[in-house]
């Protein structure tokens, strides 16, 4: 059973910017089981650099070209010795499967998710 979060007002959704992304590169982090490191494309002047948990539910070639959700303004953090500067976001099934959001395509790199 899913632990239950606490409630949250509208505002504090506000924080949250979703935006849509592209995946560019993509390659396994070295003595990781998990880690994938992606180039990602947010619209902005450079692509970012995010890491993500889902290697054992994506290969490498299913991530390049991808257009995903990224968490654009969470704060960047150091994994396994690489800088992230997002999250992707994704589902969990009821197997414990990690679940990439959609986003349609014609959606660009860039546009804001509400």
């Amino acid at each position: 059973m899913e632990e239950k979060k606490e409630q949250i007002v509208y505002d504090d959704f506000q924080k949250v910017a979703l935006k849509v992304g592209r995946v560019l590169t993509c390659e396994r982090v070295p003595k990781s089981k998990k880690l994938i490191k992606m180039t990602v494309d947010v619209g902005e002047a450079e692509p970012r650099q995010i890491l993500a948990g889902i290697g054992p539910y994506y290969t490498d070639q299913e991530m390049l070209g991808r257009r995903v959700v990224v968490v654009a303004n969470l704060a960047p953090a150091t994994l396994m010795g690489f800088e992230s500067q997002g999250m992707l976001l994704a589902a969990s099934t009821a197997a414990g499967q990690a679940v990439l959001v959609n986003v349609p395509e014609g959606v660009e790199p860039g546009a804001s998710i509400s």
